[in-house]
């Protein structure tokens, strides 16, 4: 289930980005859905709340490792998907593999037909950094 999980904050992520605020409707009406088991209510509200408070820090992060680009001027859908990978990455719960493949399958699900090639190549810049740093 930790797939539709990811679904889910992606999706409820994405919507922050517009509104600058969270949505308690759509969180609850997410976590309502009876697949989801305790652990992915809390792996989503975590992530949810975690990407949503740290969202600026996030986004230099993530404005750190583009070339040609700014955050503001990436397409929606793979910006949130870079952010939450981010957090995980951060996080240190998920293997960076499991991560990175996760954030290139939503990509190409909600993205263009680039956006899996582009989110792996970001990611790989910070699974890199991570791995020099260990």
């Amino acid at each position: 289930m930790r797939r539709s999980s990811r679904e889910y904050v992606f999706k409820l992520v994405f919507e922050y980005t517009f509104y600058g605020a969270e949505n308690a409707s759509t969180l609850e009406f997410f976590l309502a859905d009876a697949d989801l088991n305790e652990e992915d209510r809390a792996y989503i509200r975590d992530c949810y709340d975690g990407v949503t408070e740290n969202m600026d820090r996030l986004k230099a992060k993530l404005g750190s490792k583009l070339e040609r680009f700014t955050v503001e001027r990436l397409y929606r859908p793979d910006m949130v998907v870079l952010l939450i990978a981010l957090y995980e990455l951060e996080r240190g719960e998920t293997p960076a593999k499991i991560v990175v493949n996760e954030a290139v399958d939503l990509a190409k699900k909600y993205g263009t037909e680039k956006s899996g090639g582009f989110v792996n190549g970001v990611l790989a810049k910070f699974v890199k950094e991570n791995a020099d740093e260990a």
